[in-house]
């Protein structure tokens, strides 16, 4: 397993896989310097089978300027995807929430940062989250277009 400052390489996606299991139709968008680090597949190729085929793209790609890239915040990255893609119903799950608008809390799953998704409360926020995602309604932001 890959591991950088003790951190090892998508650890917590069992809690993924099941949280995201009654929801077949959502779809994952890499938001991870893995990707940048590894490249877009070979990222991939570390999920679980069941993460592998949901996985339709990342907030990263090589043909962008990693020195700009890499002044961004995790958000901008994040909301530059959603903008480009015209996502309207999405949610991100991260340990940074350095620079999310408050309008975006509710599209954010902030996990922390040693714990990530091994804490019952967490995972709890992001059943309810992915539910409200999935539903007619969907998560949306706060802030009218």
């Amino acid at each position: 397993m890959l591991r950088r400052d003790g951190v090892s390489l998508f650890e917590w996606t069992p809690h993924l896989v099941e949280a995201l299991a009654p929801h077949p139709d959502i779809r994952i968008v890499l938001s991870t310097s893995w990707v940048r680090v590894l490249g877009f597949n070979k990222a991939c190729k570390r999920l679980p089978q069941a993460l592998r085929e949901r996985v339709i793209g990342a907030t990263w790609h090589s043909s962008m300027d990693e020195g700009e890239w890499q002044t961004l915040t995790r958000f901008n990255q994040v909301i530059r995807y959603v903008h480009h893609h015209r996502v309207e119903r999405w949610l991100a799950v991260d340990d940074d929430a350095l620079g999310w608008f408050k309008e975006y809390h509710g599209n954010l799953v902030h996990t922390h940062s040693e714990f990530g998704l091994a804490l019952a409360s967490t995972r709890k926020e992001l059943q309810e989250k992915l539910a409200q995602l999935a539903s007619p309604n969907g998560v949306s932001s706060e802030r009218e277009e």
